[in-house]
């Protein structure tokens, strides 16, 4: 959206800087971190307050018993703050931008569909793997 900007730079010159991939990537970049770190802590916070805590399996190594209870679904935040930032910084007729929102969203429902079967269903183990034939 802010890349159209430039298209306005006979007003303020300045603006011709919108143009550049460069300048968009560095914007994306701060974005992204401002929105994780606004959105964080009460993300968090939320979450402890629900007691969405991450179960561990038995069957798994002893070192990962420690995380049994930290709070889980942080990709959601990864995916409102790199969704976010790409959509504000981006050119928006560039197709692979397009795909590459469009796989981050479907990894993001397999992700929450994992913790979804996790926390809800109780089921450790979360979502199955791919049964070869």
């Amino acid at each position: 959206m802010l890349y159209y900007l430039h298209q306005l730079r006979e007003l303020f010159s300045p603006l011709n800087v919108f143009q550049y991939i460069t300048f968009r990537a560095a914007g994306a970049a701060v974005t992204s971190l401002g929105v994780s770190l606004l959105l964080g802590p009460s993300l968090i916070a939320a979450l402890r307050e629900r007691k969405v805590g991450q179960m561990q399996r038995a069957d798994g190594p002893q070192s990962h018993l420690s995380k049994h209870g930290t709070p889980t679904m942080g990709g959601a935040l990864i995916f409102l703050a790199v969704s976010a930032s790409t959509l504000l910084w981006m050119r928006p007729d560039n197709r692979f931008t397009w795909l590459l929102l469009s796989v981050t969203m479907c990894l993001t429902a397999i992700g929450f569909w994992d913790d979804y079967l996790k926390l809800i269903k109780k089921d450790a183990k979360g979502a199955p793997r791919r049964r070869s034939s």
